[in-house]
């Protein structure tokens, strides 16, 4: 499983749109069957960012179900789709990323 702490981005937009999709891209590529999103507990705007980012079309298609406790868990699991039924990313993901986070 693949481990994102939020926390150090959680002020910059395009950051947090970057490192969501370079790591469920890198969970898809390498075989990961999960990914856990550390959003914290907060007031729940990070969490609902990560769960309308997960909610796009074109993400959805590389994971099979997204796992949250009731009430502001400050964390958001994606069980990832298994690899023969995962779509290939989209056009214009597939660049070469820096995976190292």
């Amino acid at each position: 499983m693949i481990t994102v702490d939020l926390h150090p981005i959680f002020q910059n937009n395009r950051d947090i749109e970057l490192t969501l999709r370079q790591t469920i891209f890198k969970a898809v590529h390498t075989g990961e069957d999960a990914v856990q999103f550390i959003p914290g507990k907060g007031s729940g705007q990070l969490k609902q960012r990560v769960l309308t980012f997960l909610a796009q079309k074109h993400i959805k298609k590389l994971y099979h179900a997204v796992e949250t406790l009731p009430g502001n868990s400050g964390r958001v699991i994606v069980r990832m789709a298994p690899p023969g039924s995962r779509s290939a990313a989209p056009a214009g993901d597939e660049e070469d990323h820096d995976w190292g986070m």
